[in-house]
C-alpha cells in the first residue's frame, strides 16, 4: 500500500508539474501572441506609411511622364502644323503667281499698260520735258510742275 500511495503521490506531483508546465507554456504562448500582435501593429503602420510614400512617388513619376508626353505630342503637332502651313502657303503663293501672270497676260492682250510701262512713260516725259526746256530756255522748275500735273490726275 505504501508503494501505491507513493505511486499516487508521485503521479499527483507529476500531474501538478505537467499542469504547471502547460500553464507556463500557455502563458508564454499568450505573451508571444501579444508581442506578435504589437509588432504587427508597429510594422503595419510602417508598411502602410511605406506604401503611401511609394504611391506618392509613383503618382509623381506618372504625372511627370504624362507631362513629358504632352510636351512631346504638342511639339509633334506643332511641327506638323508648321509643315502643313508652309505647304499651304507655298501652294497659295503658286496660285497667286499663276493668277497674276494670267491677269497680266489678259491685260496685255487688251492693250492695258502695265505699271512698268507707265513708269517708263513718266521717265520719258520727264526726259522730253527737260529737253524741251533746254531748247526753249525755260527753267527746269516749270518742267517739273508740268510733269507733276499729269501724274497727279
Amino acid at each position: 500500500m505504501v508503494s501505491n500511495k507513493l505511486k499516487a503521490i508521485t503521479e499527483q506531483v507529476a500531474d501538478t508539474q505537467l499542469a504547471n508546465a502547460i500553464k507556463d507554456k500557455s502563458q508564454q504562448i499568450w505573451l508571444a501572441g501579444l508581442g506578435a500582435f504589437s509588432k504587427a501593429q508597429d510594422e503595419g503602420n510602417k508598411v502602410f506609411e511605406t506604401l503611401v510614400k511609394e504611391g506618392q512617388d509613383l503618382q509623381e513619376r506618372t504625372r511627370k511622364l504624362a507631362d513629358e508626353t504632352v510636351v512631346e505630342v504638342t511639339d509633334r503637332v506643332s511641327k506638323i502644323a508648321d509643315t502643313v502651313s508652309k505647304g499651304a502657303n507655298a501652294q497659295w503663293d503658286k496660285l497667286e503667281a499663276v493668277f497674276e501672270e494670267r491677269v497680266a497676260r489678259s491685260l496685255g492682250r487688251l492693250g492695258v499698260p502695265t505699271h512698268k510701262d507707265l513708269q517708263q512713260l513718266s521717265k520719258r516725259i520727264e526726259d522730253l520735258s527737260k529737253a524741251v526746256n533746254e531748247l526753249t530756255g525755260k527753267k527746269a522748275d516749270g518742267a517739273k510742275k508740268a510733269a507733276a500735273k499729269p501724274a497727279a490726275e
